[in-house]
C-alpha cells in the first residue's frame, strides 16, 4: 500500500541527509585540488612525486625547439673564413667542396635545413677514425659511430643497403680503422648525387658567393 511506502521513504532520506556531510566535504576537498591532483595518490601536496615529473614535463615543452635541436648539434670544424676563389672552386665538384673545413661547414648547414646533417657527421666520424692507432681507441670509437649512425634505435641512423649493414656488423666482430668504408663511400655517394646539387641552387652558397663578391669589388 501507498502509505507504507511513505514512512519508507522518509527513512531512507533522513539516512541519505546524515551521511551527505561528509561526502559533500570529500566532494568539495576533491574539487579544490583541481588540476594539481596526483594521479596515484590522494594526497595534493607539491612534494608529490608525479606533480614533480609533471612540472619537468610542462617545463620542458616550454622551451623552444629552437634550444633543443641546438644540444644535439656538434661544433662545427674550426676554419678560416673562404675565399671567393674557394667558393666558386665548390661549384667546379663536390670532391673539392669536401676538401676544406670552410666547405664542409657550409654544406653542413645546408644539410641542417634539409634535416640530413647525420650524413656529413657520419662521414666525418669515419674520416677521424681512419686517424687512429691505438687498439683499445678504435673500438671505442667504432662502438660510439655504430651506436650513433648504424644502429636503427638511433634518431641519427644513417641511410644504408642492407649489404653494407652486414659488412659493418662483421667488421664490428674485429673494429679497425676501415670498419665503416663501404658505409662511408655509401653516404659519400648519396650527399654527391642527392644534396650538393640542391646544394649549389641554395640560398645558403648563393649568398655567400655573393657577399664574397661584393667585398671582392669592393676591394
Amino acid at each position: 500500500p501507498m502509505g507504507s511506502e511513505r514512512p519508507e521513504m522518509r527513512k531512507r532520506q533522513m539516512s541519505a541527509t546524515q551521511e551527505s556531510p561528509g561526502a559533500a566535504q570529500a566532494q568539495h576537498s576533491t574539487g579544490n585540488r583541481g588540476s594539481n591532483a596526483c594521479c596515484f595518490c590522494w594526497c595534493c601536496c607539491c612534494s608529490c612525486s608525479c606533480l614533480t615529473v609533471r612540472n619537468q614535463d610542462e617545463e620542458r615543452a616550454r622551451r623552444t625547439s629552437h634550444e633543443l635541436q641546438a644540444e644535439g648539434i656538434p661544433n662545427c670544424e674550426e676554419s678560416p673564413a673562404p675565399t671567393l676563389e674557394e667558393v666558386n672552386a665548390w661549384a667546379q665538384s663536390f670532391d673539392k667542396l669536401m676538401l676544406t673545413p670552410a666547405g664542409r661547414n657550409a654544406f653542413r648547414e645546408f644539410l641542417r635545413t634539409e634535416f640530413s646533417e647525420e650524413n656529413m657527421l657520419f662521414w666525418m666520424a669515419c674520416e677521424e677514425l681512419k686517424q687512429e692507432s691505438n687498439k683499445n681507441v678504435i673500438e671505442e670509437k667504432a662502438r660510439l659511430i655504430y651506436e650513433d649512425y648504424i644502429s636503427i634505435l638511433s634518431p641519427k641512423e644513417v641511410s644504408l643497403d642492407s649489404r653494407v649493414r652486414e659488412v659493418i656488423n662483421r667488421n664490428m666482430l674485429e673494429p679497425s680503422q676501415h670498419t665503416f668504408d663501404d658505409a662511408q663511400l655509401q653516404i659519400y655517394t648519396l650527399m654527391h648525387r642527392d644534396s650538393y646539387p640542391r646544394f649549389m641552387n641554395s640560398a645558403i652558397y648563393k649568398n655567400l658567393l655573393h657577399s664574397l663578391s661584393e667585398k671582392s669589388i669592393e676591394a
